[in-house]
C-alpha cells in the first residue's frame, strides 16, 4: 500500500488533484495527435481541461481530475469530513465537477482539436445513420444493447466511459504521486509507474460526444473540413477478441465458442 498524501487539514485536494496529461508525440504524426487529443478531451464527466499545450515533441494539457480521496470519510448530511489517514476533522470539503464543458453545441457544431487547438468546426450529419463498429449491422449500433459494464457497474457504452491517462508526475514529486495513489477506486485506479517521469491510471470519466441517451456517438460518420474523420481514430480500433474488453461487451466470444467456429 503507499502512504498517504502528507495532508495537514481537510481541503479541496479531498476531491480534486490538479495535473498536467500527456496526450501524445508529434513523432506520430500531427493526425494522429489531433485523434488522440480530441479522444481525451472528450472525456469531461470527472476531468476538467484547461491549457492545451505543445513542450518539444508532447502534447500536454493542464487539468483537474474530480475524484475525491479514498481517506475523506464524510458523515450525516455531508457537513462533518474526517480524514481516515491522519484523523483530523472539519466540514467536508464539497464535491467538485469544474464548468460545464460542452462538445456538442448544436446545429452540427462540435469542439474538437484541430492543428493542436480545440476549436468549433461544422460537422455535417452524415447521410445515414452509420454503425459504431461494422458497416454490415442496416444502420444499427450494437453497442446499444450490450450489458457492458464499467467497474462502477453502470452498463452501457463502457468504451465510452472510461479511459487510460498518463499522468506527468517525475518520481522525485512523491506529494502528488500520493494524491493520485489515494483517489477512490474505481473512478481512478490501477496507477503503475513504467518511466521516471509519468504515471499510468484508468479513470471512469464519460464522453462528452455521447448523445442525450449515453449509447451512441455523435461523432460517428462525421468529416472535418479537410476530409479527416471527425470520430477519434482510437474508437475504431478494437482490441483482439477477449483482450481489454469490458464485462458483458457484445464482441466477446468465449473460447469455447471461438472453437465450435474453428471446426
Amino acid at each position: 500500500m503507499h502512504p498517504a498524501p502528507s495532508c495537514t487539514s481537510l481541503g479541496t485536494q479531498c476531491q480534486e488533484i490538479p495535473v498536467t496529461l500527456r496526450i501524445g508525440s508529434l513523432d506520430a504524426g500531427p493526425d494522429s495527435v489531433d485523434h488522440e487529443a480530441t479522444w481525451l478531451l472528450g472525456h469531461t464527466e470527472r476531468i476538467s481541461f484547461r491549457r492545451l499545450r505543445r513542450e518539444g515533441v508532447h502534447v500536454l494539457v493542464d487539468a483537474v481530475l474530480h475524484v475525491r480521496c479514498r481517506h475523506l470519510k464524510v458523515g450525516r448530511g455531508n457537513a462533518e469530513g474526517r480524514c481516515a489517514a491522519h484523523g483530523f476533522t472539519g466540514p467536508a470539503p464539497s464535491a467538485t465537477r469544474g464548468v460545464t464543458q460542452p462538445r456538442q453545441l448544436g446545429e452540427d457544431r462540435f469542439l474538437v482539436v484541430e492543428q493542436h487547438v480545440l476549436s468549433t468546426l461544422t460537422l455535417p450529419q452524415p447521410p445515414r445513420t452509420l454503425p459504431v463498429l461494422a458497416d454490415d449491422l442496416d444502420g444499427e449500433n450494437p453497442c446499444a444493447i450490450a450489458p457492458c459494464t464499467t467497474a462502477d457497474h453502470k452498463r452501457g457504452s463502457a468504451c465510452c466511459r472510461d479511459l487510460q491517462i498518463e499522468i506527468l508526475c517525475p518520481r522525485s514529486d512523491a506529494s502528488l504521486e500520493a494524491l493520485v495513489r489515494s483517489r477512490l477506486s474505481p473512478y481512478l485506479c490501477k496507477v503503475s509507474r513504467d518511466s521516471e517521469d509519468a504515471l499510468e491510471a484508468e479513470m471512469i470519466s464519460a464522453c462528452g460526444y455521447l448523445d442525450a441517451a449515453g449509447l451512441n456517438c455523435t461523432l460517428h460518420g462525421r468529416l472535418r473540413p479537410d476530409g479527416r474523420a471527425a470520430k477519434p481514430d482510437l474508437c475504431s480500433a478494437w482490441p483482439d477478441d477477449g483482450k481489454g474488453l469490458h464485462p458483458g461487451c457484445i464482441f466477446y466470444v468465449p473460447p469455447t465458442r471461438l472453437a465450435k467456429k474453428s471446426q
